[in-house]
């Protein structure tokens, strides 16, 4: 089985890179590729949102236990993605040049460095409290099996369905901290679900060529830019609805509120304005901004 891996591996790397890094000194650089740094500290950080929102920073020990199972979970989840997607990404422009389809790294070692992570990360969130290692396992399964594995190839409605495992690690804070699932927790959950589409449907229209190049099923080719955009429209109003009720639950001060119903506004604003005025580059500046967004609005849900 590894060596069927490792020759699938080959298959979709130019011949020229396949072992350009391995005789490096920087070959760590290619393990810190397949975390996704970016996106995995934005994930990280609504799980420490959601465990902040109830303990403030006065837990820090448990909050500093709560980010490093988050970390190795939230990596490994990616990693696994990385492997599975192997060939999708050799076939795209925009994932090419990543460690596995590249040939700087072989499957074998993205399998075992993302399961390492992945065990060790769920491990750990059991040794804190079973409830919170479940809702941590619950976002990995659907992040990797029923997302990548099951969904990604066969139906745009992906990332909704296996999005699910995007509210997963403020989910996973929240109940961490307060031993339960509660009305607040399943808010920051919804906020980042429907948050999801807002990201990834600006990203497949910027990349529609790369995406139907692989054969990817998205919404812009199934039904079309405009029906995506209001589907983008209708999200953001629903993330930033999610992301308010939360805000309210907690009692976040006056200021602070208006801080966030400024970026619900910019949100939702941006959201409408590329469906009434659809252009590449307010499309991209919404794809921009949306994580931007997601990055205030738990900031203030938590501080």
């Amino acid at each position: 089985m590894p060596m069927r891996w490792g020759l699938q591996a080959m298959r979709y790397a130019p011949r020229n890179t396949q072992y350009a890094i391995r005789s490096t000194p920087y070959g760590l650089r290619r393990y810190l590729a397949l975390i996704k740094s970016l996106q995995t500290a934005l994930l990280l950080l609504t799980g420490l949102a959601g465990f902040v929102s109830a303990h403030g920073l006065t837990a820090w020990p448990a909050a500093l236990a709560a980010a490093g199972s988050l970390f190795l979970a939230i990596s490994g989840s990616t990693v696994l993605n990385m492997a599975y997607d192997r060939d999708i990404d050799g076939r795209m422009a925009r994932t090419a040049c990543r460690p596995l389809p590249s040939g700087q790294i072989s499957l074998r070692e993205v399998v075992l460095f993302g399961g390492t992570l992945a065990a060790l990360g769920v491990g750990w969130a059991l040794a804190l409290a079973p409830l919170y290692a479940a809702v941590v396992f619950a976002g990995l399964f659907f992040d990797v099996v029923v997302y990548t594995v099951w969904l990604k190839r066969r139906t745009p409605y992906a990332i909704l369905i296996g999005g699910l495992s995007g509210g997963m690690p403020v989910l996973a804070g929240r109940v961490l901290a307060v031993g339960q699932v509660d009305a607040v927790g399943v808010l920051l959950a919804l906020g980042v679900l429907c948050w999801i589409p807002t990201h990834i449907m600006t990203l497949s229209m910027r990349c529609h060529g790369d995406y139907c190049a692989a054969g990817v099923p998205t919404f812009p080719a199934a039904y079309g830019f405009r029906a995506t955009r209001a589907i983008i429209a209708v999200s953001a109003l629903a993330a930033a609805a999610a992301m308010t009720a939360a805000a309210v639950l907690v009692c976040v001060p006056a200021a602070s509120l208006r801080v966030l119903m400024a970026l619900n506004a910019a949100l939702v604003g941006l959201a409408v304005a590329t469906l009434a005025r659809p252009s590449d580059r307010l499309n991209f500046a919404l794809f921009k901004f949306a994580s931007l967004y997601m990055l205030g609005a738990m900031v203030i849900v938590a501080v």
